[in-house]
């Protein structure tokens, strides 16, 4: 098995949409061998993703690609999701899935250093991950409230458990990030003041 050293894990370019297939075609097929439900992406979006800087990509020793994650943003910039964590099925269990959250999330902070940052999963590594990231386990009233985030659910196969709670819970857990008080200041009372 590789060890974390073996990878490479960058911000996603222009150069890395041909892989967005290959991407979709395995969140896919990952969600279905778990048994667990995904909002579906398309290429085109994956692609996307990568032109804008809003991905990170990781290439295993031999330049084969091994995982990817990207960020939205929803609430006019309130809230960025670290979203459609993907690792190479062979790679699992490697360390690479935490390499990869640790970059999206780096890259999240750079990018929009004074919003909350969340994610919906029902795998139990990624929830201890999103943990030593400093993620916490909170009810879904306190993610954004953007419609359109929401309509992402609807290609998942609990979409019905979610709608028929409202909107309260459903099958994911749901954890998030307050970024620490800073000099504008922040709504987050329970933040260690930033250091001098």
């Amino acid at each position: 098995m590789e060890t974390q050293s073996d990878f490479t894990v960058v911000v996603a370019t222009e150069e890395h949409t041909p892989y967005a297939q290959q991407i979709c075609d395995e969140m896919e097929s990952s969600a279905k061998a778990r048994g667990t439900g995904i909002a579906k992406r398309s290429p085109e979006y994956v692609a996307l993703k990568m032109r804008e800087g809003k991905a990170v990509i990781a290439f295993d020793a031999e330049g084969k690609w091994a995982g990817f994650c990207y960020i939205e943003t929803w609430g006019h910039g309130e809230y960025v999701a670290n979203s459609g964590l993907i690792v190479s099925p062979h790679l699992r269990k490697s360390g690479l899935a935490k390499r990869i959250k640790q970059k999206v999330f780096e890259l999240s902070r750079t990018k929009y250093p004074h919003a909350k940052i969340f994610g919906l999963t029902t795998a139990l590594a990624v929830m201890k991950i999103n943990s030593d990231l400093g993620y916490r386990p909170v009810t879904y009233s306190e993610l954004t409230n953007d419609e359109e985030f929401w309509k992402g659910c609807r290609s998942c196969v609990n979409f019905d458990i979610l709608t028929a709670k409202n909107r309260s819970n459903c099958l994911c857990t749901a954890m998030l990030y307050v970024p620490p008080k800073t000099e504008e200041g922040s709504n987050n009372p329970d933040a260690p003041a930033p250091q001098q």
